[in-house]
């Protein structure tokens, strides 16, 4: 017994220093290993921000009077606008939002001062660039918060100069955010892009490895061996799984050092479920290279199955609460769905084995599975 599993360890070692050796050989597998997802972490880290500041902004102060200023100056003095320009008609507020040069206008009237003192309240305009809903509805929250807050102020000194003392609200929110305390979207978004780095390039680069011995005509060399179908895929496996390792050790040290993403949980738990979905990823890999038997078709395959799924049923960008009902139930069968979950929790709660078993059970029946499904589907004969 003891003889049989040395055994089945040096043909498992052997396919894996094969394997190797390519890969030291080979510089494209490297940089496609190494290189690429350091690239995709970087370009993505900087350039993936939720957070709107500084949207550009153009007044026309119809009023021009020390109020009417007073209520500008809170926009332009806000981190979340910056006053780019002063328009004297509508035809230059259109030109404007058209030429992209302003996201948003405020429309102060004539008589904003004079509405003020004698009313306590006048209506301003806002116009917003629509053509990006999403950005015109954060902006115009950010709008109307600077508004309340000047309104509120403008009522009290009313009040006080009434010799009136202003009344309490009855119901007043004082929100208090936990985990992401200054909402961050930086925070979120990167430790879901981990999990679709890892997803992509783990899948990318195994869809390549049986596809490339048939390719080579190598494969009948693998076939006249005593090497069984589990030892050839284990052997193949295991350079990659490395690779994966020292990604997953890159990105989060660029997150943690380079991007400043804070780190709650534990190290030990999220390794260990990374190499379960890191499994999971490089059996799906292996398992479509010996299906299409052909690098082109495999990669492109892999690309499909993988970074389509990761980047939009994942939860990644966009919120699968906010999903049609048949969609959501869709991306349950989607690994990298449960990963960002788990690294979402590890990274910003501090979420223990407890709060992510479920998920972790998830990624390890779906490793287990396709990795039995990749064993089975590998015959070795000549078709």
């Amino acid at each position: 017994m003891k003889g049989r599993l040395r055994t089945k360890l040096r043909r498992i070692v052997a396919v894996a220093r094969k394997e190797q050796l390519h890969l030291v050989r080979d510089p494209r597998s490297l940089i496609m290993g190494i290189a690429i997802p350091m690239l995709m972490l970087f370009l993505f880290g900087y350039a993936l921000n939720l957070d709107i500041e500084h949207a550009r902004l153009v007044v026309w102060d119809q009023s021009n009077t020390a109020d009417s200023r007073e209520f500008v100056v809170r926009f332009a003095a806000s981190r979340y606008f910056s006053l780019v320009d002063r328009s004297v008609s509508y035809r230059e507020i259109e030109q404007a939002i058209d030429s992209r040069r302003a996201i948003m206008a405020l429309v102060l009237p004539q008589d904003f001062s004079r509405s003020l003192k004698a009313h306590g309240r006048v209506d301003v305009q806002a116009i917003l660039d629509g053509s990006d809903a999403n950005t015109a509805t954060i902006v115009l929250a950010y709008a109307e918060a600077v508004a309340r807050t000047y309104s509120a102020e403008v009522a009290i000194s009313r009040l006080m100069r009434s010799g009136r003392s202003p009344s309490a609200q009855p119901v007043e929110l004082r929100p208090r955010v936990w985990f992401n305390t200054d909402l961050i979207s930086r925070y979120y978004i990167f430790p879901g892009l981990i999990a679709v780095i890892m997803m992509v390039i783990a899948a990318l680069l195994t869809s390549l490895t049986v596809a490339r011995e048939w390719e080579n005509g190598t494969m009948e060399q693998l076939i006249a061996t005593p090497l069984t179908a589990g030892e050839i895929i284990t052997g193949k496996l295991i350079p990659y799984f490395a690779i994966g390792v020292i990604d997953l050790i890159l990105c989060v040290l660029v997150g943690y050092y380079t991007f400043g993403v804070p780190f709650r949980g534990s190290l030990l738990l999220l390794f260990a479920l990374s190499l379960v979905f890191l499994l999971g990823a490089l059996a799906l890999g292996i398992l479509i290279s010996i299906v299409a038997k052909n690098q082109l078709l495999s990669s492109q395959f892999a690309l499909v199955a993988t970074m389509l799924p990761a980047f939009l049923l994942s939860g990644f960008i966009f919120p699968i609460d906010n999903m049609p009902r048949p969609i959501q139930v869709v991306t349950n069968v989607i690994t990298a769905r449960h990963f960002v979950h788990i690294l979402r929790g590890i990274y910003l709660k501090d979420s223990g084995i407890h709060e992510v078993a479920l998920q972790a059970v998830i990624l390890a029946l779906f490793g287990a599975a396709v990795l039995a499904i990749a064993v089975k589907k590998f015959r070795k004969k000549i078709d």
